[in-house]
């Protein structure tokens, strides 16, 4: 490729765009993300309240081209304009629904879904007034056509906007017992279901195909080794729309590849259930991993992570697996704080975990969550840009 164009690539991701051109370089920068506006015309704050009793927002996504705006609330899926007046909601459901991405080319958007017989599938039942009989562990990869989301409270299950995708490899991780030196342990990796979800090219690339990389949850214990690694699983969307199925919550499907197309680990020590929200920035080439931080006290224990996606994955025996494992292990960007005794890096900012997402240029929103006083959960986006100091890696647009 000549090297005019190359600079012109790099530089029209990171400005606004100047004639059809520079437009469509955009788009090949990273097409799953709209090309970022001036900064004066974006809103600084977009404000949304569930009138529905849930749980706390659990992701986000825009679609600057489109003016849209998505919140997970758990048991409930809201579309926005910018301004947050309600669009369109997805309803129904009875699972936890966490973090999203969007693919605005295809207009369609993707999530973790987990039906759970533990404290959380009951407490969620509990919450909505419903039964809390048994009910089998189902992980899932829903998609929701977002195009077909044109009025609120569609049903999830006979509205016509979402399918899922069967996820046997999770249900095995999650249902699993390992033995590590003397003592039987639960969950396979400490694995408690699924949630962080992002969309982005191939690790080590930075452009071409785009994958689904979601995060197998990992519960926070102090008492195992082998719980140290964030682990995320790789699927071609393409794939996934080959078993894509309509909902049916009463008799959950089974349709889905038999594993990931790969797993991938990223050694930042344990943390309380995983990645929280995981998202693609096509500004650094980072994927950024919020998550509730963790308690081991050998490791610095941040909330914030990025991996550097630029970096191909290299094949390693996994620390604190016994008997030993090999994985294909991602890498931690140089950036943030560095803990020299574990080798991790990250940042102390407690920011992103109920969502973050990249708009470009450096720029995000970022979810803040609370409660009204009549108990409704809401969701107030604030606008960021990057700054990647030691001590933080965001600060607020104002």
């Amino acid at each position: 490729m000549p090297a005019i164009f190359h600079m012109l690539m790099k530089w029209s991701c990171l400005q606004k765009p100047v004639g059809f051109f520079l437009l469509g370089v955009a788009l090949i920068c990273h097409p799953t993300k709209a090309q970022t506006p001036s900064i004066d015309t974006l809103p600084r704050r977009i404000y949304v309240e569930n009138s529905e009793k849930s749980s706390h927002v659990q992701g986000v996504a825009i679609d600057l081209q489109r003016g849209h705006a998505y919140f997970s609330f758990t048991t409930k899926l809201i579309k926005t304009d910018l301004k947050g007046n309600i669009l369109a909601s997805v309803t129904g459901l009875t699972c936890h629904l966490g973090c999203i991405d969007l693919d605005p080319v295809s207009g369609k958007l993707y999530g973790s879904i987990e039906y759970k017989d533990d404290a959380i599938g009951r407490g969620i039942l509990k919450q909505m007034g419903r039964e809390l009989g048994k009910r089998e562990n189902t992980f899932y990869i829903g998609i929701f056509d977002t195009k077909k989301m044109t009025r609120e409270n569609i049903d999830a299950e006979t509205g016509g906007v979402m399918t899922t995708v069967f996820l046997p490899d999770v249900v095995k991780f999650y249902e699993d017992t390992v033995t590590v030196g003397q003592r039987r342990m639960a969950h396979r990796f400490g694995c408690s279901g699924i949630d962080g979800l992002s969309i982005g090219p191939q690790w080590g690339k930075t452009d071409g195909k785009l994958y689904v990389n979601v995060d197998a949850a990992i519960y926070g214990d102090l008492q195992r080794e082998d719980n140290d690694y964030q682990v995320i699983l790789q699927y071609d969307p393409d794939k996934l729309e080959r078993y894509a199925t309509a909902l049916d919550q009463a008799k959950p499907h089974h349709n889905g590849p038999k594993k990931a197309d790969a797993y991938y680990y990223v050694y930042t020590g344990n943390t309380e259930f995983g990645i929280q929200n995981l998202e693609y920035d096509a500004h650094n080439h980072y994927w950024l991993a919020a998550v509730y931080k963790g308690k081991k006290p050998q490791f610095p224990n941040y909330s914030l992570f990025a991996i550097d996606g630029t970096r191909k994955p290299v094949k390693q025996t996994l620390r604190g697996f016994v008997p030993k494992q090999k994985g294909r292990v991602l890498t931690l960007a140089e950036a943030g704080s560095h803990h020299v005794e574990s080798g991790v890096r990250g940042w102390p900012q407690a920011i992103g975990t109920t969502g973050i997402e990249s708009i470009g240029g450096g720029y995000y929103y970022i979810s803040h969550n609370g409660r009204t006083k009549d108990g409704r959960e809401y969701c107030d986006l604030r606008l960021y840009r990057w700054v990647g100091t030691a001590d933080r890696a965001f600060e607020e647009v104002r």
